[in-house]
């Protein structure tokens, strides 16, 4: 999809957006302006079928809000409208492999002012689909949307928004097209596009840097484990380096301690944390940011096999420190421990974000709505939290006491994976921040933020491509 702007627009036979403010008329062709103004007037908003001179127009009037999240949410509610456009009573036979390419006309766009980044976001954001595998589809394609009325540039707002679809499209991939080997590949080609360095190890050279958590998690399966490593460094003048580790699991059963089929059913999505990192990083460079940035993914499946780990076994990690595995499906602390420790002792990362959908718990918390966070720095989570008052994408911070750290302890082994205790978004962070030496260290739990049930506004159904705007965010204040 094509978003442009073009201060002079004429009307042509797009679809008609109109964006009305609060006592404030927008700019339109003189054409629409009379029939317009009546609508306007009447105080009412959505669709009108009017006469424009001979011929029937279809108009969507949407009233514009002054936050800047609530237009984002404008822009993706305008999207789906074309998306959906002349399908939404056609019978399931009637509907056609062939997409209806659709144009849609923007005017008003001039009331948006320091909104128009978010507007952008939203529209482009709100126009992704996952339909690939579908014979019928059941949306339209938008072809070109312009934006009448302004001339500004809307590069820097289409590429992040474009990143965060990429993420989007790698998760819903199923696991059977998506697995170690070939998100490995994937992000090779984007890095290699953008200007980014990247290195991806195989079993043998995991094997070499004594990753044992993350070989232990990756054994029990066929598809062979891949570590990527991807650089960027915008600032040589800097020795600070923002270390952004990604849970990369692409398909988790649990292992022995193996989920219930419900459960399974979107556990391709257990690489987003990875995916975000692959998506930002290469935004970052995309942007020529003035920040050094490494991204880190230990990529594995946690599957069942006769090699697979147990319940009960004591492992090692990369840094040395002892686990007990009291249950197979808190895996992704595993990898996470050895792709945070490679990050810091291999790359120098100074500062560590690792992103995660790690924990049912995070989902007890804040549901679908927010992600839940875990830090040792306030410092560095204000940055955090700067970030997210950009892109609205809904943070907290959870508390960190003594007495969570004790509940990892082990009694055979240093630390274990997992705990009766309760608190279990909290420890599982903490069982992270066991491996990060004492760096300033975030830790982003989006087991709940990372997927959605329903397409609503420019929020797709699946996954979402969370944190991947706040992550970009962040490397700008780095």
């Amino acid at each position: 999809m094509r978003i442009v702007t073009n201060k002079n627009h004429k009307l042509n036979d797009e679809y008609v957006v109109i964006l009305k403010g609060e006592n404030q008329k927008p700019e339109l062709p003189q054409e629409l302006d009379e029939i317009v103004e009546k609508i306007i007037e009447s105080g009412k908003t959505g669709e009108f079928n009017v006469y424009v001179g001979a011929e029937i127009k279809r108009i969507y009037l949407e009233e514009l809000k002054s936050d800047k999240e609530k237009v984002r949410k404008i822009g993706g509610k305008i999207s789906k409208y074309l998306l959906n456009l002349d399908h939404e009573n056609d019978d399931e036979d009637e509907k056609s492999s062939e997409k209806p390419l659709i144009k849609g006309a923007i005017y008003g766009a001039e009331l948006l002012g320091e909104n128009l980044y978010s507007f952008v976001e939203g529209l482009n954001l709100g126009s992704y689909i996952f339909d690939k595998y579908l014979n019928n589809k059941k949306t339209n394609e938008i072809e070109e949307i312009v934006i009448s009325g302004i001339d500004e540039d809307i590069e820097e707002a289409l590429l992040v928004s474009d990143f965060q679809k990429f993420a989007r499209e790698l998760v819903n991939e199923p696991s059977n097209v998506i697995y170690p080997e070939t998100l490995a590949k994937q992000a090779k080609e984007e890095c290699e596009k953008n200007g980014v360095e990247i290195d991806i190890y195989d079993k043998v050279e995991i094997e070499n840097f004594q990753m044992e958590a993350f070989l232990s998690v990756a054994r029990g399966s066929s598809n062979e484990p891949r570590l990527v490593v991807m650089r960027y460094m915008g600032n040589p003048q800097s020795d600070e380096i923002l270390g952004l580790v990604g849970k990369g699991i692409t398909y988790d059963t649990g292992g022995y301690s193996i989920k219930p089929t419900s459960s399974m059913l979107s556990m391709k999505s257990d690489m987003g944390g990875a995916a975000s990192v692959i998506a930002a990083i290469n935004a970052i460079a995309k942007l020529n940011l003035k920040s050094n940035v490494v991204g880190v993914c230990a990529l594995c499946e946690n599957s069942v096999s006769g090699n697979s780990y147990k319940p009960g076994d004591i492992i090692g990690s990369m840094k040395g420190t002892t686990i007990e595995v009291l249950n197979t499906d808190a895996e992704g602390r595993l990898t996470l421990a050895d792709a945070v420790h490679f990050a810091i002792s291999q790359e120098g990362a100074t500062k560590i974000v690792d992103i995660a959908t790690l924990t049912g718990a995070a989902l007890v918390i804040s549901s679908h709505v927010a992600t839940p966070v875990v830090s040792n720095d306030d410092e560095f989570y204000k940055k955090l939290e700067k970030a997210t008052q950009k892109t609205d994408e809904k943070m907290f911070r959870l508390p960190v006491y003594d007495e969570f750290r004790d509940f990892i302890k082990g009694k055979e082994a240093d630390i274990k994976n997992t705990t009766s205790e309760g608190a279990g978004c909290i420890t599982a962070g903490l069982f992270v921040g066991e491996f990060v030496d004492d760096r300033p260290w975030l830790h982003l739990d989006i087991a709940g933020t990372s997927m959605s049930k329903n397409a609503k506004n420019y929020v797709s159904y699946g996954a979402t491509g969370a944190p991947v705007r706040t992550l970009i965010e962040l490397a700008k204040d780095f």
